[in-house]
Parts: C-alpha cells; sequence; structure tokens
C-alpha cells in the first residue's frame, strides 16, 4: 500500500485529495491545524491517520514523517497547507510587514522543511514531492502580490530541488481557481460559485501518479484520467 503525507488536509483541496488517495487504495497521514475539523473530515475514510498540528512547529512536522514511518514509509508528499494573508488582499504598497512574513513562514519555510524531512524516506522508493502553487506565482494580479511571492519562492525551490535529487520527482501543480473557503476570502463578499469544486480536479492526482511525468510545473486539471467523471 503506497503511502502519502497531505498537509491541510481537513477541507478543501486537501481533503479532496486525501479522499481520491484514500478510495484509491492509499495509506494516507492528513495534517490539519484544528482536530475537530481533522477528525470530522477524515474519520470516515478508510486508511487515513489524522495527526492535528501547525506545520510550522518543528516538532509537528517529525510527528508527520514518524506517522509515516510507522506506517512503512513515504511515497509522496503534498504540501497544500497555506495561508492567503490579510483579507481583502492588500496591495503591494501597503501589504504589512509581519503579514509578509507570516505568509512566507506557512508557504516557504515550513513546506520546505517539511520536505526535508521527507527525503530520506522518499530517496528510497523514488518518491514524489508536490507542492500546490497557483498561478498568481507567475502571473501580476493586483493585490496578490504577497502571496503570489510566497509561491514563486516555493516553486523556485522546488524546482531546484528537482534538479538536486535524482531519485525524487518534484512536482510544482497549479490546481486551478477552485470554490474553497481560501478563494472566497480573496474575494470578500463575491460570489465564486462559478469556479469548479476541488473534488472535479482531484482525480488528476491519480492521473500524475499513473503516468509520472517528470520534475516541473503542471496544471491538475490537464492529468485527470479520460475514465473519470468529473464533479
Amino acid at each position: 500500500m503506497p503511502i502519502a503525507i497531505i498537509t491541510g488536509a481537513s477541507r478543501g483541496l486537501g481533503l479532496a485529495l486525501t479522499r481520491t488517495l484514500s478510495a484509491a487504495g492509499w495509506s494516507v497521514v492528513a495534517d490539519a491545524r484544528h482536530d475537530t475539523d481533522l477528525l470530522g473530515a477524515v474519520s470516515e475514510l478508510p486508511n487515513v491517520v489524522a495527526v492535528t498540528g501547525d506545520v510550522t512547529d518543528p516538532a509537528h512536522r517529525t510527528e508527520l514523517i514518524t506517522a509515516a514511518r510507522k506506517q512503512g514509509g513515504l511515497d509522496l508528499l503534498v504540501n497544500n497547507a497555506g495561508a492567503l494573508g490579510p483579507s481583502p488582499l492588500p496591495s503591494v504598497a501597503a501589504v504589512p510587514e509581519q503579514a509578509l512574513r507570516d505568509l512566507f513562514e506557512v508557504n516557504v519555510i515550513a513546506p520546505v522543511a517539511l520536505t526535508q524531512a521527507a527525503l530520506p524516506l522518499l530517496r528510497t522508493g523514488r518518491g514524489v514531492v508536490l507542492n500546490v502553487t497557483s498561478d498568481a506565482a507567475v502571473e501580476a494580479y493586483a493585490g496578490w502580490g504577497a502571496y503570489g511571492a510566497s509561491k514563486a519562492a516555493l516553486e523556485h525551490l522546488g524546482k531546484v530541488l528537482g534538479v538536486e535529487e535524482e531519485t525524487v520527482t518534484v512536482w510544482q501543480v497549479d490546481p486551478g481557481d477552485l470554490r474553497t473557503r481560501m478563494h472566497q476570502d480573496a474575494f470578500p463578499g463575491e460570489d465564486i460559485s462559478d469556479r469548479p469544486l476541488p473534488e472535479s480536479v482531484a482525480p488528476g492526482l491519480l492521473g500524475l501518479l499513473a503516468q509520472r511525468p517528470p520534475s516541473g510545473r503542471l496544471r491538475l486539471a490537464d492529468w485527470i484520467p479520460a475514465d473519470t467523471v468529473s464533479a
């Protein structure tokens, strides 16, 4: 049974990916900050171990690696947990310094540190690191400077890691605009019901794992298996 760690798994894309892997026979170590939310989301999913904590906490990152090791190793790390920053989104001229520091702590430092801790397990089985990114990392959208900069930093670190690691594949995966709480926070008061649900693109992970493209930047929707019916 292959084993994955998915951060930010209590809702949104993280939960959709957890459900997808669980249904496909994977063992998943699921992370989120709030115990009630995480257990309520994954308690009935087979082969899912819930480990509550904050990915910015080194002790919690150790707990995630320990949980994976107890399951038998690690084949896939999904760095999905992230923060948007202040809402409404501020301009670069107005973004608070502390908010920018906090974004980089959550969106860059934490996933890189977790990846570093996971590499010894991933190297033994030609594992995969999947960094969830955004088009805001490569496009200039007003208001998205702080968040986009943090995702751009994560992307570049992931790209370099993919060059450095001979036995580990590193994907920067853009899920597209989805109907999630974070996306709603980015557009307070607006109707985002036209965005697809995370469940509609989550099967793309199965396509990626089946075809195993080389390290690089990918769109999740492009890898949905042809026989999958979108939600």
